[in-house]
Parts: structure tokens; C-alpha cells; sequence
């Protein structure tokens, strides 16, 4: 706790403009507002911090906030005219919450904007390990880093030896499945958008196998050829026909863990899966996840991750981004497949 100088600062934002009914989010779909200011002390009586934001993070879930949304989702639609929301990384500059101090730095959800009032810092972790680069609190040490830890382990229960297949492979998410099936001694195969990121795949991260989906006419010939046995585990982060092709190719007794399905995102009418029925002949369990129900773990998982980082057993690849006035055009990047590595913005260096 502390008190920090009672001064008001310039803080630029950038704000959702309107909600998006269906399709890829585009630029101008937000705006980047330069005239907002912010008092550097948090309120009267409450237990609230203020943080300097130092790097933001982009992800595919962000999408489906930006529609609105009749019915409960598992996280709140934006507000239209106030700034974008996501997991951020920051400096505390002010601070009435026992738990964090002014000088701490912090990593969870924040405001995409410069300075964030963080009114409920349970939504918050402090961050402990300051020696590795703060911005892999975005990712590695961070959201994608735990979702994939728990996705992995508790909804998969991985043994050694058996065979792995990743969609979407090269992203904050599944670089870091893959290194953690083949740290346990798993036969490794991830798909990917271009050349570039299948290269990445097999001479950074390790897979055995890796292969670019946009250029296989037959996705259920070409796992087929990869997993001549079928498929063990399925890391699901893409839906659609991938799902379809996976489902053919799986071992009795399968397992898949849902974690996203980024081919569905945009648009209006989802894809139906036409061969559901495979579950039930080939006893496969195939079970969606959130990583909010495993912030319990997150201290353990922080404790390993970084002892496999400072004895390089792990590699991580980053996407920044510089300058807060770009996070839109890094955002829809995404969806475009630009991004190699986790994306992620740097909004300030200290």
C-alpha cells in the first residue's frame, strides 16, 4: 500500500465505436481517443489500484465481446464508447488494495488505454518473477500460458507416448501444448495457416510433425497420413471442418479438449460438425474449459514455467506490437493470420 502524487494525467484509449453484428472485426470498428485524462489516486475508502499498463495482450476470445449478446455468455459483452477490455500486463502507481503495493507489477484484466483504475483486483495476479520479461506475463506466465497447462493436464490426461494433435498451433496457446506433450514423452503434430509457422513448429518448438491446413484439400486424408493409428488427444482451438476431419481420425477412448474454435468467431450462422456421432462409437469425451476455473493452480504453474524458461526446457516466440494507437490493426490481425507467435502490444516501457 502507499500513496502515490496527486496528479492528472493524459490517457489515451482506444473504445469499441459500436458492436459487430457478424464478419471480422475491422480497424475502423474502434477508435483510438487521445483527449481523456486520469487522476493518479485511487478513490476515498476503497481498495482499488491504479495501474500504468505496459503491455496488452490479443486474443481470439476478444471477438465474440464485441457482439452483443442476447442471452448470458461466459464473459460480458464490451460497452460501446468505453475502452476495450483484456489481460494486460502494468505497474502499480497507486494503490489502497493490501495486496499490491505502489512499485508492483501486476498482470490479469485491464483497460486498453494507458492508466486503468482496477476496481476489483481479485481479477488481478501479482507478478513475482520479474526477471524474465514482463511481457510474458501476456502469455507463457500469463492467460494462454495456464490454459494451456490446464487444458493439457486436467482435461486431457495425458500418458506418455501417446499421440497429440494441435490446431492452431503456432499461437499463444498451442506452442506451449506441444512443448508440454513432448516434454512428456508424446508423439507431436500441429497445424498451422503458412510455411512460416509450420517451419516454426518443427525446428523451434519441437513437433515431430507439422502441417499448413491451407494447403491440404482433404483434412481427414491428411491426419490419416500423419496419425496412421488415429489420434489420441485433439487440442481444440478451431471448429469447423478441422473438428470434422479430427473426429474421423480418433482412437477409441479419445480425448478432446475444447478450448476455442477461432473458425467460427465471425461468422453470422455457425458450421454444423456432421459426424458427432463418432463420440458416442469411439467413447471419445470431448470436454470445454475456462481457464477462470483454474486460477487455483496458477502459483504452481507460475513456479514450473519458470524454472522450464531459465533452463531454456521451453521456447516462446512473441508478435509485439508497438504504440497503443496500433493495438486495433494488431487485434484484427488475428483473424487474418498475421500474427506469428503470441500477439501481443507494448503500450509503454516503464
Amino acid at each position: 500500500m502507499g500513496s502515490a502524487e496527486d496528479v492528472v494525467v493524459a490517457n489515451k484509449k482506444v473504445l469499441l465505436k459500436h458492436f459487430i453484428p457478424a464478419g471480422a472485426p475491422k480497424e475502423t470498428d474502434m477508435e483510438l481517443v487521445t483527449t481523456g485524462t486520469i487522476r493518479l489516486r485511487v478513490p476515498e475508502g476503497s481498495t482499488a489500484l491504479i495501474l500504468k499498463n505496459l503491455y496488452l495482450s490479443c486474443d481470439p476470445y476478444m471477438r465474440s465481446r464485441m457482439t452483443k449478446h442476447e442471452g448470458a455468455s461466459y464473459v460480458d459483452d464490451f460497452v460501446p464508447g468505453e475502452p476495450i477490455a483484456g489481460f494486460g500486463v502494468g505497474k502499480v502507481v497507486d494503490s489502497s488494495h493490501p495486496g499490491f503495493k505502489i512499485g508492483d507489477y501486476a498482470w490479469g484484466m485491464t483497460g486498453w488505454e494507458e492508466y486503468s483504475l482496477i476496481t476489483d483486483p481479485k481479477l488481478l495476479f501479482k507478478i513475482h518473477h520479474t526477471e524474465v520479461p514482463l511481457s510474458y506475463y501476456t502469455g507463457i506466465l500469463g492467460m494462454p500460458g495456464l490454459t494451456a497447462y490446464a487444458g493439457f493436464y486436467d482435461i486431457c490426461s495425458p500418458k506418455k507416448g501417446e499421440r497429440v494433435f494441435i490446431s492452431a498451433a503456432s499461437g499463444a496457446v498451442g506452442q506451449l501444448v506441444g512443448q508440454f506433450a513432448k516434454q512428456l514423452g508424446c508423439y507431436v503434430v500441429g497445424s498451422a495457416g503458412s510455411d512460416e509457422k509450420v517451419n516454426l513448429l518443427k525446428t523451434k518448438f519441437g513437433f515431430d510433425e507439422a502441417f499448413n491446413y491451407k494447403k491440404e484439400p482433404d483434412l481427414t486424408k491428411t491426419l490419416k497420413r500423419y496419425f496412421p493409428d488415429g489420434i489420441d488427444i485433439y487440442f481444440e482451438n478451431v471448429g469447423g471442418s478441422m473438428l470434422e476431419a479430427v473426429l474421423y481420425n480418433m482412437r477409441l477412448k479419445g480425448r478432446i479438449a475444447a478450448c476455442g474454435m477461432i473458425s467460427q468467431y465471425n461468422l453470422e450462422i455457425p458450421e454444423g460438425v456432421r459426424n458427432l456421432f463418432l463420440i458416442i462409437g469411439k467413447r471419445i469425451r470431448m470436454e470445454g474449459f475456462l481457464v477462470f476455473d483454474h486460477y487455483g493452480s496458477y502459483l504452481e504453474f507460475e513456479e514450473k514455467v519458470v524454472q522450464l524458461i531459465k533452463e531454456e526446457k521451453i521456447k516462446y516466440v512473441e508478435d509485439i506490437v508497438e504504440g497503443l494507437e496500433n493495438a486495433p490493426v494488431a487485434l484484427v490481425g488475428l483473424f487474418e493470420g498475421r500474427n506469428v507467435g503470441k500477439q501481443l502490444v507494448a503500450v509503454a516501457h516503464e
